[in-house]
């Protein structure tokens, strides 16, 4: 008579990736957040902000925050997904990102500290939601 041996469900990989997925939620709903506060203080149209003269890019503030308020809600709402670990909200939360750190390169003459800031927290979450492989997240 033998006897049969399984693995574990719970492996170190998948811990790893698993936490990896929550990184990624858990910075995605802060750059959701923070552009959120950007887009209101853009249509408000606060004095936080610093014009630059004779910048290439040139817009609209108003316009501009109804861009970022846009942007961060829709991070926050796929942030809820990647709790989940859904495959779409991995998807989803790479391009949101990438379009922040976009929006916020753009917008470097306004506030140049806080979106490099928006930046890096950006990039950091498509590291972490590009470094954890599907089969990681089976359950």
């Amino acid at each position: 008579m033998t006897a049969t041996h399984t693995r574990p469900a719970h492996t170190a990989k998948r811990e790893w990736a698993t936490g990896m997925t929550v990184f990624g939620a858990v910075m995605l709903f802060l750059v959701g957040l923070l552009d959120i506060f950007r887009g209101v203080m853009g249509i408000a149209e606060d004095d936080v902000f610093v014009t630059t003269p004779n910048y290439v890019f040139a817009y609209d503030l108003t316009g501009w925050g109804w861009i970022h308020l846009i942007i961060g809600a829709v991070a926050v709402i796929v942030s809820l997904g990647l709790f989940q670990a859904a495959t779409w909200a991995r998807v989803l939360g790479v391009g949101i990102a990438a379009l922040a750190i976009i929006t916020n390169f753009l917008s470097l003459p306004q506030y140049p500290v806080w979106s490099v800031v928006m930046i890096a927290i950006s990039s950091f979450v498509i590291w972490a939601l590009c470094t954890v492989r599907r089969d990681s997240l089976a359950r």
